[in-house]
């Protein structure tokens, strides 16, 4: 069988852009502190990396707030965090599961939702942890269950945040008027 134009279309083998291998496991908690820990007590096949706090935030420098789209917040990764986000977006690329582990509360689950949506996770490899305390029980525990992201409390942070804005933007230049 001989050549056609057909063979002329294909790509070469050593120029078809492969998907990285995945393995192991990512676990993602907020203070690098937290990660050395973790990291210890969770052991071999799992790296440790810290957000160090928020990925995203809203611009300082606007109000941010789409008050004609269902007051929708617009955010975006601050400068000094794209380093971070960047390292994990590349760390995402080969994980076989991401966990994210940030605090046990409303700013935790939001800033876990943050993660999701900065570092480009598929939400189908990604689970959220969460433990009180950092031992290692608790920590064994949190991971022997896994759930989705509560979506409840990332809205209802995300509310508070907004309404901060709203208000804060609002008062403002009426607080500085009083103050001179």
């Amino acid at each position: 069988m001989g050549r056609t134009p057909a063979h002329d279309e294909l790509t070469p083998p050593e120029k078809i852009k492969r998907e990285p291998k995945r393995n192991g496991k990512l676990v993602i908690v907020e203070s690098p502190a937290k990660a050395r820990t973790v990291g210890r007590f969770l052991g071999k096949g799992y790296t440790v990396k810290a957000s160090v706090g928020h990925v995203r935030d809203l611009l300082r420098s606007e109000l941010s707030v789409d008050v004609e789209n269902n007051f929708q917040p617009k955010y975006r990764v601050p400068n000094e965090k794209r380093p971070v986000v960047k390292e994990l977006k590349a760390l995402v690329k080969t994980a076989e599961e991401v966990f994210l582990a940030t605090d046990p509360d409303r700013e935790g689950e939001a800033i876990a939702w943050h993660l999701l949506e900065a570092a480009e996770i598929n939400p189908a490899v990604t689970k959220r942890v969460v433990f009180h305390e950092i031992t290692q029980p608790a920590i064994q525990e949190a991971f022997s269950h896994p759930r989705d992201i509560d979506m409840d409390l990332v809205n209802a942070q995300q509310g508070r945040r907004v309404l901060d804005r709203l208000v804060g933007y609002s008062l403002s230049p009426l607080l500085w008027e009083k103050v001179r």
